[in-house]
This record gives structure tokens, C-alpha cells and sequence, in this order.
């Protein structure tokens, strides 16, 4: 059956859906002419050809629609030559209508297990059951991988691309990835920072940093004259002396002095002896001179390796490498200057005073470092290089070690349950499906089997019976149905066998249409196929009728009532839409007190035109008492119509005034003054048979601002009349 309609955008609908639902096995709807109701039907009827619409059955499943309606007319008698004969099951053959029956009970099984399989699968809302548990799973770790996606946006945005603005494609990435990927495992820091050189802008061929090489100098610190004391001759007669004070660099400095005062001494301006001449020159023999010279020239060379260094250090600087630790070496840098300078003064005052033993400072642990430097980042040049020569290849595989990364660290324990928990659902959506398949296989097969067992027992002849007696028994003599000529098909005569479909009265069509619609609830156009489970809609179907015929259509759809609400026969749902009070008070009359409070097997619905379109409104129980009393509702409500209000009091006024009688309206009228009175004269205007005055120039428009003037006007006719106490009965509704 039918669970809720949802209508918007169709017709007489606006864009805001107006929906039914919670929909019971008797629906009736009540609304006046051109207000939406045959709309209901039409989507009922064919919810494909409405897109804005929706029709939602129990369960998913939908059942057949008999629609009695405006279409339906125009289709059976309107546009066909000829009525489509009614099969239905005859009542002479036992054995037939047992098998039938039997196997009607064992379709219905298969359809309950279809059903209770499909809930299962997808519930009876289509969005639960293992379906809906499925989808929860995939919503649930689509989002957490999305989650990882975000944590890494600015880290790794190359190895997403095409994804990032895409949840589901990254979940499908996600798990293709834990499917495939087979990369290395690496560390966050590591991906991080190879990301900065094989991401982003494509990297180009770097310069090496220039190498500092050996330089030598480190050689010249473990030279022997350095701790050599450099001195003269020691058998020479002033050598005593000369060690004894250990002034023998004063010496050798005053002995150069003598070269210039001789014979004079250059300090105590008295004459030399020659001897003391010969003695120094004795004293500073040849291998004084070659110590000297050696000392000298271990000055000169280590200038010169300390000026190479310099140069070395100053190109590795000056290199600028951006893979270079430029703070770290700068500082070995200054250290290693700052100890060649010290150095260099050791050797200067080693070249002034040779016998002062002197110790270089080592380079070697600075020169280390500073050469470790050069290599490190020489080492990060080649490995960029690589990567900038194989930038493809690398930027593939750095993308994989980022799948992996997330896959084994960041989502391992989440996609395990999530692996798990999957499999199992999907294991059941399987199984489900291909029941559903096998169960619904059966049902084609037993439902072909009905329709065979069906064809060997339906005729056509018995609806001719139950339609001619139907309509001898309510005075529609003057035409009948008989059996075609040709085919399964009926023909409408008159007592003289003459063709009488076009000359029948609107009535008279009305009933007939209506008794040939009740007669195809029980069977079918085709010679299968009339037990099949339906939903039944009457559309208005007393129209043209006169009273007493709209008491038995309201009595034949009555008899329907009790097979549906004791779920025997093929219709289980049943709506009636009609804008005729009294046809609507007949259809949902009960003897049963409390019938209302039934839950579940009844609801009841008005439907009404406004500016935005038509309305649907639930009552909690029959809100059609009296058309005299839907009229003084329609009055009750804040939302009236500006388009309906005038002549709903016309009506009241129409009809209350004529059951108490003889009032005079032009009198009522004459209380009134200026436009007052303009206007009392045009709500009187229906009410008044027209022989006295012609009020077509009373009439005014009507729009929302004249709405209070008229009801005051309204108010007043049943005050200055006396009946100011009816007034405020019905205004003030039911109790």
C-alpha cells in the first residue's frame, strides 16, 4: 500500500510539497472543484510522468492502480470505439478456483518473503537494513580518510592531485592504494622533507661545492725546527758566556750591527778586538745558518698554504650552496682563520728568536669538520641531482611512500575494521540479493501459473449480468451491455438493438462508467490478472448523479470496505476524493461509535486553493459535517481565501436566511449607509432572485485589505436581524 505522497510543482501544486503521509487502508479527502484532488489521482495513476512527485510504498513495493477519474473516462468511453470486456472468475469451476486460490496463498508467501528479504537488504525505508549499513560504513571512513587528506593538505598536496576537492574519489583512491601499494615505509620527516625538492616547481641541476682538498698546512705543524733551540758554536771561546745569559738572539742581532760600526761596537761604542769579531763568526757557524734559514723558510711556506686555505674557504662561502649548513661552516671558517693568524705570529717570532722553542696550533679537527661540511653537502647536491634528472620516476615514488605512509600509520587500524566489517556485509548483501532473485523468479513463475490456471476460468459474460441488473434496478432502462460481435469487447444498446453509447445522458454515462470501473476492481481487461493486489482511488465519481443513485455508488464503494479491512480479495488500499458533502458523508458513515478512533485504518484530508498554491491539511478525525458548516469554518480561518471569502458568506447568508424566511434583504440593506450599504447589496446580490433591482453594478473587487470591511458587514447583517447569538455559535467552531 501506499505509505505517503509527496505532490509540488503539478498543476494546481506549488514549488512547497504538500505531502500525505501516514496514509491508513481507507483515505478520504474532501475539497471543492479545481482545488488539486484529480491531480492526487493522476499521480497515483502514473508517478513517472510527474517528476516533482513522489509515491512511497510499503516497503518498496509497489502494487497495481485502479483509478476511477477524468482519464479514466476519456480512455474507456470517450476515445474508445468500443468498452474492453471485464474478465472474472466463473463460479462453475470448482477445481479452477481452488488451484487459483491456492496458489494465490502461495504467491502471497513469496511476496511476504520478498518482502521481509528486501527489508532485510535495504529496510523498508530503502536507506537502512544492510544496504543502509553499508552506506553508514562507507560514510564513516570516507570521512576519515578525508580527515588525512586535510592533516597533509600543504605537506603532500602533489601526491592528491586530482583529489583534493573530492571525498569520494580519495576514498576510492585510499582503498586502490591499500590494495596495490607496495612501497617503502618511510618516515614523516623523511616524505616531508624530500617533498619540499621533488614537489612543487620541477628542480634543476645544481653546482657541487668547490672542495677544500689538502692544503699541506697541516704538515707544517710537526716540522722538528719549530722545538728546536737555534744557537752558535758551542767550543767557541765567548760560547759560555752567550749561553750562560741566553741571549744568543740578542747576539746574533748585534753582530749584524757590528757589519755596519765595526771596528766600533754598536752598543758600548768601544773598539772591537779582532779576535771577538772571529769569535762570533766562529759562534754562528754554517749550521746556525742553515737552522735560520730553515725557520724562514717554514714562515714563507706556511704563509703560502695558509693563503691557499684561505682562498678554499672563500670559494666554498662564496658557493653559496643552498644544501650548504652556511652558519656551521662559517664558524669553522672563522675558527680556522683565527688559528692561521696565531700560527703565523708563532712563526714570526720563531723567525726573531730561533732559539725559542715553539708549538703550532693543529688544524686537523677543524679542517675536518669544515671538510665534513663539504662533503655532506656535496652529497645532498648529487642526491637532488639524481632526483632532478629522474623528476618523474621520483615524484611516482615519493607518492607511493605517502600512500603508504598513510595507509600503515595514520588509517592501519581503521581500514582493518573497516576491511573486515565490509566483507561480512557484503557477504550478506549477496546472499540477500540472490534470494531476492530466487524468490522473485518463483513469483514469475507462480504468477504464471495463476494467470493460466486464470484464463481457463474467466468469461466476460458475468459483468454484462451484474451491470445490466444494476442498472434495471436503479431506472436506467432505456439502454444495456451486451457481448460484441467480435472479440472480448461490449457493446451499449437500446431495447431495439440500436447502438445507444452516443446518445446517452450525462447521468446516465456517469453511473455507467462508474458500475464498469466497480466491476474491473473484481477482474481484469485481460483474461489474467484479476487477483492481483491493488489500490483503489475514486475521483468524484457522483458527478451528474442525481441523490438517490449517489446513495448506491456510495453503498457499492461501502461494500469494499470490509474485504480490505479483513484483508481478503486483491484491493488493500482505498482512496475517495470528492467535493460533494453529502456523497462524502454517505461513504464515510459507520454504524460503529468511535469508528475515528480507529488508528490506523482511517484518515481524513481537506484539500483547498490559496494564492501559493493548493493545500493539503491531516484531520484527527471527519472534518465534514454539513456544507454549512465547512462553510462557517472556511469563515474561521485566518488564512482566508481572498478569491472564495465573498461568496462562501453569500452562500451562509443564502442559506440561513432562506431557511428562516421572508426576510426582506433590501430592508437588511437599508440599515446600512454610503458604500456600507454598496456593499451589503453585493453580498445579497446571490441571494436575491433578481426580480426587484439588477445589483450588477454592486459588485466590487474583492482583494485582501476589503477582507475585515465585508466581515464586518457580515456581522452586522446578523445583528441588526436578531440572530447575532447564531453569529457567535458558529464563529466561535465546534466544541
Amino acid at each position: 500500500m501506499i505509505e505517503s505522497l509527496s505532490i509540488a510543482k503539478t498543476a494546481t501544486y506549488g514549488s512547497v510539497p504538500q505531502t500525505l503521509a501516514g496514509l491508513a487502508r481507507f483515505n478520504f479527502l474532501f475539497g471543492t472543484n479545481g482545488a488539486g484532488k484529480t491531480t492526487i489521482t493522476k499521480v497515483i495513476a502514473n508517478p513517472g510522468a510527474h517528476p516533482n512527485c513522489l509515491v512511497a510504498w510499503k516497503k518498496g513495493m509497489p502494487l497495481e492502480p485502479l483509478v476511477y477519474n477524468r482519464d479514466f473516462v476519456e480512455r474507456n468511453f470517450n476515445a474508445a470505439p468500443r468498452l474492453k470486456g471485464i474478465f472474472t472468475l466463473g463460479e462453475q469451476d470448482i477445481t479452477n478456483l481452488d488451484a487459483i486460490a491456492a496458489k494465490k496463498v502461495e504467491l502471497d508467501v513469496i511476496v511476504k518473503s520478498i518482502e521481509q528479504l528486501t527489508n532485510t537488504l535495504q529496510g523498508a525505508d530503502q536507506k537502512s537494513g544492510k544496504k543502509g549499513e553499508l552506506a553508514t560504513l562507507e560514510s564513516e571512513i570516507k570521512d576519515k580518510c578525508w580527515a588525512q587528506k586535510q592533516k597533509h593538505e600543504d605537506a603532500f598536496k602533489d601526491a592528491f592531485t586530482g583529489l583534493r576537492g573530492n571525498s569520494e574519489k580519495f576514498k576510492e583512491r585510499t582503498l586502490a592504494e591499500l590494495a596495490s601499494n607496495k612501497a617503502e615505509l618511510k618516515t614523516l620527516d623523511y616524505l616531508t622533507e624530500k617533498a619540499k625538492t621533488v614537489f612543487g616547481e620541477t628542480p634543476t641541476i645544481e653546482a657541487t661545492v668547490p672542495l677544500l682538498g689538502a692544503t699541506g698546512i697541516a704538515g707544517h705543524e710537526s716540522n722538528p725546527i719549530l722545538a728546536k733551540k737555534v744557537i752558535g758554536k758551542e767550543d767557541v771561546d765567548i760560547a759560555e758566556l752567550i749561553q750562560r745569559l741566553g741571549n744568543s738572539d740578542w747576539v746574533k742581532q748585534g753582530q749584524v750591527f757590528y757589519g755596519q760600526s765595526k771596528p766600533t761596537c754598536p752598543f758600548c761604542q768601544q773598539k772591537v778586538l779582532d779576535s771577538f769579531e772571529a769569535s762570533l763568526s766562529s759562534y754562528f757557524d754554517e749550521t746556525f745558518a742553515q737552522d735560520t734559514a730553515a725557520i724562514a723558510d717554514l714562515q714563507s711556506a706556511y704563509e703560502r698554504d695558509a693563503e691557499t686555505l684561505r682562498v678554499k674557504l672563500k670559494a666554498v662561502a662564496d658557493a653559496n650552496s643552498r644544501f650548504m649548513n652556511a652558519d656551521a661552516f662559517e664558524a669553522e671558517r672563522s675558527a680556522i682563520e683565527a688559528l692561521l693568524a696565531t700560527n703565523t705570529l708563532l712563526l714570526a717570532n720563531k723567525g726573531k728568536e730561533p732559539s725559542l722553542p715553539i708549538q703550532l696550533q693543529s688544524l686537523a679537527e677543524m679542517l675536518a669538520a669544515a671538510t665534513k661540511l663539504v662533503v655532506d653537502a656535496n652529497a645532498a647536491v648529487a642526491a637532488h641531482n639524481e632526483i632532478a634528472r629522474n623528476i618523474t620516476k621520483e615524484r611516482a615514488s615519493l607518492t607511493g611512500q605517502v600512500w603508504k605512509y598513510v595507509l600503515e600509520v595514520e588509517l592501519k587500524a581503521d581500514l582493518a575494521a573497516y576491511t573486515a566489517k565490509r566483507a561480512g556485509l557484503m557477504a550478506a548483501i549477496t546472499k540477500l540479493g540472490s534470494q531476492i532473485q530466487e524468490a522473485s523468479a518463483s513469483k514469475v513463475t507462480k504468477t504464471k501459473e495463476i494467470k493460466e490456471l486464470e484464463k481457463s476460468a474467466t468469461s466476460i459474460e458475468p459483468t454484462i449480468e451484474g451491470i445490466n441488473g444494476l442498472l434495471k434496478s436503479f431506472g436506467f432502462r432505456n439502454f444495456s451491455l451486451a457481448k460484441a460481435d467480435d472479440g472480448p469487447f461490449y457493446k451499449l444498446i437500446r431495447s431495439d438493438g440500436s447502438d445507444a453509447k452516443e446518445s446517452l445522458s450525462e447521468g446516465e454515462r456517469s453511473f455507467l462508467t462508474f458500475l464498469y470501473f466497480f466491476h474491473l476492481l473484481k477482474g481484469s481487461e485481460s483474461e489474467s490478472g484479476m487477483t492481483a493486489d491493488r489500490v483503489v482511488v475514486f475521483d468524484d465519481p457522483v458527478s451528474s448523479l442525481d441523490s438517490d443513485v449517489l446513495f448506491i455508488v456510495s453503498s457499492l464503494i461501502k461494500s469494499l470496505f470490509d474485504p480490505v479491512r479483513e484483508n481478503k480479495g486483491g484491493i488493500k488500499q482505498i482512496f475517495v476524493l470528492t467535493h460533494n458533502v453529502y456523497f462524502h458523508k454517505e461513504v464515510t458513515y459507520t454504524s460503529e461509535r468511535g469508528d475515528d478512533s480507529k488508528v490506523g485504518e482511517r484518515t481524513y484530508w481537506t484539500i483547498r486553493k490559496g494564492d501559493g498554491g493548493a493545500t493539503v491539511q491531516l484531520h484527527k478525525s471527519n472534518p465534514i459535517k454539513t456544507s454549512y458548516d465547512l462553510l462557517w469554518a472556511e469563515l474561521r480561518r485566518p488564512d482566508k481565501s481572498t478569491l472564495t471569502v465573498q461568496n462562501t458568506m453569500r452562500r451562509i447568508l443564502e442559506n440561513y436566511f432562506k431557511i428562516l424566511g421572508r426576510i426582506d434583504f433590501d430592508k437588511i440593506c437599508d440599515e446600512f449607509q454610503g458604500q456600507q450599504k454598496a456593499m451589503c447589496r453585493s453580498l445579497f446580490a446571490w441571494v436575491n432572485d433578481g426580480s426587484h433591482f439588477s445589483h450588477d453594478d454592486a459588485f466590487y473587487t474583492f482583494d485582501e485589505a476589503s477582507i475585515e470591511v465585508y466581515m464586518d458587514i457580515f456581522k452586522q447583517v446578523f445583528t441588526k436581524t436578531n440572530q447575532q447569538a447564531h453569529y457567535d455559535m458558529m464563529m466561535a467552531g465546534p466544541h
